[in-house]
């Protein structure tokens, strides 16, 4: 265990539903800490690119419509064990399968539009936030 970053992501239904706010500050509450954030609109082959990793998947090209169809909220949170616990307040991706209280249980409207992204592993937790954000953007919470 120990201090991780991982990357979030508010999806275009939760930022559509003016939940973006609601949302960050489970993660606050819950002992994560913002040390990046911005909104963006991601275009199609930004999509495409971030979620490389699923293009044979059958639900690619849905998935990526539906990124690049409204702005987002990308955010890197630090704590311990970030990866896990900022998957734990997210809850089960299929809505049907998460726990009241958690952020999809809560809000998600849909298995393809369930609000939240998280990485699944420190691995990606990397990778995923280069895509989003330079090293100069990246502030050390506890400096």
């Amino acid at each position: 265990m120990g201090i991780e970053k991982t990357l979030s992501i508010i999806k275009p239904d939760g930022v559509r539903r003016n939940l973006v706010g609601k949302i960050l500050s489970r993660f606050e509450e819950k002992n994560l800490r913002i040390v990046c954030t911005k909104m963006i609109h991601l275009s199609k082959s930004q999509a495409e690119g971030f979620y490389a990793i699923h293009s044979e998947r059958p639900f690619f090209e849905e998935l990526t419509t539906f990124m690049s169809s409204g702005p987002v909220v990308v955010s890197i949170l630090e704590g311990e064990n970030a990866v896990l616990h900022h998957r734990e307040i997210m809850g089960a991706t299929n809505p049907d399968d998460a726990e009241p209280g958690t952020i999809r249980g809560d809000f998600a409207e849909s298995l393809g539009e369930n609000t939240v992204h998280g990485s699944d592993s420190l691995e990606n937790a990397i990778i995923e936030c280069s895509y989003f954000f330079s090293e100069t953007e990246i502030v050390n919470s506890t400096s």
